[in-house]
């Protein structure tokens, strides 16, 4: 080593060195702390008794404390959003129209489907309540031609013998009379009552269901129901739902309504509209039902002014002769109000319109915004919601739960659920095919109402969506000055599309409108901005612990970079050592120093030893060495010096 190395190296060796050069994490702390300009870590160092540095160490760590959690309180509120509302005042686009009357086919068309099924039904009321006289349309009327005894007694029930009806007695604990036999049998399984979870047979009076048993028979859940009509209305649907899942949906579609007969009379906007300006959307559970407005139009139609004579207005042919008795109990049509690319949910959400009586339905628009993630778990389109969608619409939260739904059915029970949409490569549900589906639906639904399939968990909500606020209100319609002549044209005007007179009960009125051109938009927006954030932490440094930005940048130079380059380079200057220990091999000098003994005089040079540095004696600890005098300035004073012997040298030049 050269002896200039040597030099600066013994300088660097004693005099302390402090900030990130600092040998041990010890000596940065305390060159931070009697640096910083944070007082509290100040405070701690300079400090005179433990009893005031502790206190001082408590306020520092309790500033930090507080520092923190209002920091998160901030993050926290960053990430909540507001609401604001914008109402406008333009021409807006009228939604679509969905149309479909509440008996899905004609009973003429369906009837030889439906003999057996109606036959059974009929004994089934009559053994439970006497009922003998059944109101029978025209059409009805024309069909019957063997008495239901005779059908009774001919053959053994088909039906009542696949899924038996019960009665359950309260004087009578775990047994239940058949509908069919007569019999008391015995009540195994659980027993789920459609108006709570688990109900026992002692517990109730006298109530009406059926039992649902898997294949091997081992395993069956009784279903029963405080009400007769609704235990055989749903057995009834069980059974129509088997046998309209094996017709063709050409056929169903030809056993519907068609457009020219739902539809009498139409206008929109105040001109006059025809059945053309309707699509036809087939529904498992409605038959045919018509949309207006629809995406398949060429161009969606809009509305210039509010009230009812600028929306649509339509008056509907019901033909109640033509309606099933068992499988609904109720008049009219329903109507549901949508995007044009949605999907129709008419049986959960559609609105039902009764007959002689004009409906009038006012729309209020809103629109509404979320944000997505982080702000909420909302998604913009379902392109990150793990379920396929069956439906040939846009993504909904009732469109995903459906979906899964569906799959799931397919996935446990092997076909697919008659009133939703076909999953690819599936089939609807039917006896000869899987003869258990109805046992294997309960279950199914059961489990998806407990939410025990995780659709619930998985589905999310649309991030943007419309939804037009309803008003409905209702007058008698016609009324009895305009009945007779008005019934009079619309026969006329259908001319063959009916083929009977006109009654006012076979009639329905239905106007649709914007009750104004206000539309509402509801956006989510973030309570905080970023500028909001850098404000608040800076406020709570400063409160704190009297901190800047400097501060803050200081505290992550010395604390998450300083920090850690000490504890890097200790770390590779053993590996360093280690590594140069294992390949140096033993030296024999090195071994025989070690045997002697070491004269401590010679550790502090680097040169070989000499007889004079060996025999050097180590100085005293306490022994102080005496320093060099200071130098007498004075005599390095030459000015006079040289001044007087200029003059000599002048005066000897002169002479």
């Amino acid at each position: 080593m050269a002896p200039g190395e040597k030099i600066k190296a013994k300088i660097k060796k004693n005099l302390p060195v402090r900030g990130p050069q600092a040998p041990t994490i010890k000596d940065l702390m305390h060159w931070y702390c009697m640096n910083t300009n944070t007082h509290g870590c100040r405070r701690i160092v300079v400090s005179r008794g433990r009893l005031r540095r502790l206190l001082w160490i408590l306020f520092t760590l309790t500033a930090v404390a507080l520092i923190l959690w209002q920091c998160a309180l901030l993050v926290f509120s960053f990430y909540t959003v507001s609401v604001s509302i914008k109402v406008h005042f333009q021409k807006l686009d009228f939604p679509a129209v969905t149309i479909c009357n509440i008996n899905p086919y004609k009973y003429s068309a369906v009837s030889d489907l439906l003999t057996d099924l109606d036959s059974e039904t009929k004994q089934a009321l009559l053994s439970l309540y006497g009922v003998k006289d059944f109101p029978e349309g025209k059409a009805q009327k024309r069909r019957e031609a063997r008495s239901m005894r005779s059908t009774w007694e001919g053959s053994p029930p088909r039906f009542l013998n696949l899924i038996p009806l019960l009665v359950f007695n309260e004087n009578e604990k775990g047994k239940a009379t058949d509908f069919f036999t007569g019999r008391k049998r015995k009540i195994s399984g659980k027993i789920i009552h459609k108006a709570s979870n688990v109900m026992h047979v002692h517990e109730s009076k006298k109530l009406v269901g059926f039992q649902l048993c898997s294949n091997d028979t081992s395993d069956c859940a009784t279903y029963t129901f405080s009400s007769g009509i609704n235990a055989i209305q749903e057995w009834y649907k069980l059974h129509y739902m088997n046998i309209m899942a094996q017709v063709p949906v050409e056929k169903k579609i030809n056993m519907s309504y068609s457009a020219e007969e739902l539809l009498v009379t139409c206008f929109f906007d105040g001109m006059s509209c025809d059945a053309r300006n309707f699509t036809l959307f087939h529904h498992p559970m409605y038959g045919n039902c018509y949309t207006f407005n629809n995406r398949e139009n060429a161009t969606i139609l809009s509305t210039s002014m509010g009230g009812s004579e600028y929306g649509l207005q339509v008056i509907l042919y019901i033909n109640e002769d033509e309606y099933n008795p068992f499988l609904v109990s109720s008049t009219g049509a329903k109507v549901l109000i949508h995007q044009q690319n949605e999907y129709p949910f008419i049986e959960d959400v559609g609105t039902e319109i009764e007959t002689a009586m004009s409906t009038s339905i006012g729309m209020h628009l809103t629109e509404s915004f979320k944000l997505s993630e982080p702000y909420s778990q909302c998604t913009e389109d379902g392109g990150d919601v793990p379920i396929t969608n069956i439906y040939n619409a846009a993504y909904s939260l009732q469109i995903c739960l459906y979906s899964c739904f569906q799959m799931k059915m397919v996935e446990k029970c092997g076909c697919a659920q008659y009133s939703q949409p076909l999953p690819p490569a599936a089939n609807y549900c039917n006896y000869q095919q899987h003869p258990n589906w109805m046992y294997c639906y309960y279950q199914l639904y059961q489990a998806f109402v407990r939410e025990e399939l995780g659709c619930q968990s998985v589905c999310k909500q649309a991030c943007s969506f419309k939804e037009w606020t309803l008003t409905t209100s209702l007058a008698q319609w016609p009324s009895e000055a305009s009945e007779k002549w008005l019934l009079n044209v619309l026969t006329w005007d259908q001319g063959q599309q009916i083929n009977k007179k006109l009654n006012k009960t076979d009639l329905a009125k239905l106007l649709i409108f914007y009750k104004d051109l206000n539309q509402r938009s509801i956006m989510e927006s973030p309570a905080n901005s970023i500028e909001m954030l850098l404000s608040n932490f800076g406020g709570q440094l400063g409160l704190w612990m009297s901190c800047s930005v400097v501060c803050v940048i200081e505290i992550i130079e010395v604390f998450f970079i300083d920090f850690f380059s000490i504890i890097a380079r200790h770390q590779w200057q053993k590996a360093k050592d280690w590594w140069t220990r294992r390949r140096a091999p033993p030296s024999p000098e090195t071994h025989s120093r070690h045997q002697g003994q070491d004269n401590p005089a010679l550790d502090t040079d680097d040169d070989l030893p000499t007889f004079t540095s060996a025999m050097r004696l180590p100085p005293a600890p306490e022994a102080t060495v005496p320093g060099t005098p200071p130098p007498r300035y004075n005599t390095l004073r030459l000015d006079s010096a040289f001044s007087s012997q200029l003059t000599d040298t002048q005066l000897t030049n002169e002479s």
